[in-house]
């Protein structure tokens, strides 16, 4: 899911990266063309006609006289994105132009674990790892901003989406606890220039492009699936995108399993419907999940099963990426007793939102689009998640000694919940990260 960054970090960022600090007429019309636009859509589309109290068409006009004054295309998009910011909203924001024809890798992963940033992979054959960059060091920096678990997905956010850079400085902490800085380049693939004006697109004009893309949607998408014994399977689901045919195998597969762990980290989220189906899948009776609240009213979002039930024990695994949908399924285990929640606070990222394509403006060749709230989600127990997240029945945390030796504790916690003996150095075997393809 995505992040958003406030305002002021977002204006100094943009000054110091690869935007530049100058705007073409062109750029101009573009921006205030997609303002128009974006503001159009939030209002007619925002679960909340009030805006939270504020008042929107206000905003829009202070926003565009901000647009007509920018020096740069960064910072005009930035106030656009500030627009949106003003809703604190995380699930209503702003996806700009992309890059036609390339691919960018940082070569390395991180996230906040507890209160602490961590680099937890990197790829092997970089530039990352050429430079002495280990999973297990403490991410103190980016470009010299400082990250914290508040600020992290907001950092990540531009530098992953506003605002790719060529090449990154990074403040880093090692395990004995000695600081340094290294910069480590992006690995950019053939196929077009890595930024230059706004010459970008959602897709990809080639087929070659096209047909890379769904390979490594594909690859990041599908399920994983470990059977230890007859005592405990694991389910390594990475998103909530399945047929109900693939749910339907994952089940019956399940069911030959007294356990059932169910890895949502690193989840960010996906359909509501295939959320509804795994969770009626768990339940022998049917079960609530929440209540829908939008423009039109509330609406009871209920699980549903058509197929076999798994009726084991479920443990869910959840970290501070885990967002949305897997929030959502967490949360329902938990107040239906239905199992256990092990590992780290979630992102506090649950609405439900709706993507909106554009087409350029004022002749630019770059595609756009905006993700609009339009509905909020209510628990059982009358509380949200938004802003606030899921508190496991029980946090576990990999250390930064962990995260260097590729071992798993929290799997390996999970695993002795279900009655099987796993050390965190096999359970680390178990799921390898998997890279996406470049």
């Amino acid at each position: 899911m995505k992040a958003k960054l406030a305002s002021s970090l977002l204006f100094v960022l943009l000054a110091t990266t690869a935007w530049g600090q100058t705007i073409t007429e062109m750029q101009r019309d573009t921006a205030l063309g997609m303002l128009n636009q974006i503001a159009l859509d939030v209002k007619k589309h925002y679960y909340d006609p009030s805006f939270h109290g504020l008042d929107w068409d206000s905003k829009v006009l202070e926003t565009k006289q901000k647009v007509e004054k920018a020096d740069s295309y960064g910072r005009a998009l930035a106030e656009i994105e500030s627009l949106l910011e003003s809703l604190k909203d995380s699930h209503t924001f702003l996806l700009p132009p992309q890059p036609v024809g390339y691919h960018f890798d940082y070569g390395w992963r991180s996230q906040p674990i507890g209160d602490v940033c961590y680099v937890t992979h990197v790829r092997p054959g970089g530039d990352a790892g050429a430079k002495g960059l280990r999973a297990g060091d403490q991410l103190l920096a980016i470009d010299g901003f400082a990250t914290n678990r508040t600020n992290f997905s907001e950092v990540e956010y531009f530098f992953s989406t506003l605002s790719p850079q060529r090449a990154l400085r990074l403040g880093l902490r090692d395990n004995g606890g000695k600081e340094r800085t290294i910069e480590v380049a992006t690995h950019i693939a053939e196929n077009g220039e890595f930024i230059k004006g706004v010459t970008h697109s959602l897709g990809g004009p080639d087929p070659f492009d096209r047909a890379r893309r769904r390979e490594a949607l594909r690859q990041e998408v599908n399920p994983r699936i470990v059977e230890i014994s007859d005592d405990l399977m694991i389910l390594k689901l990475p998103v909530f995108f399945l047929s109900d045919a693939k749910i339907d195998a994952i089940v019956n597969k399940a069911r030959r399993h007294k356990s059932l762990i169910v890895d949502l980290r690193e989840n960010g989220g996906g359909a509501v419907e295939v959320l509804q189906q795994l969770v009626g899948r768990m339940f022998v009776n049917r079960v609530k999940i929440g209540d829908r609240v939008g423009r039109d009213g509330r609406s009871p979002i209920d699980g549903k099963a058509q197929g076999n039930r798994f009726e084991g024990r479920v443990i869910v695994l959840v970290d501070s990426r885990s967002a949305s949908t897997s929030e959502l399924f967490a949360r329902v285990v938990q107040i239906e007793k239905r199992g256990s929640v092990i590992g780290d606070v979630t992102a506090g990222k649950v609405m439900e939102s709706k993507f909106y394509p554009y087409l350029p403006h004022a002749g630019a060749i770059a595609t756009y689009g905006l993700y609009v709230t339009e509905a909020d989600i209510v628990m059982t127990d009358g509380k949200r998640l938004e802003h606030t997240g899921v508190m496991p029945d029980e946090i576990v945390l990999p250390t930064a000694a962990d995260l260097a030796r590729g071992d798993d504790p929290v799997l390996a916690r999970a695993a002795a919940l279900a009655g099987v003996q796993l050390t965190p150095g096999g359970a680390g075997k178990l799921l390898p990260y998997e890279w996406s393809l470049l």
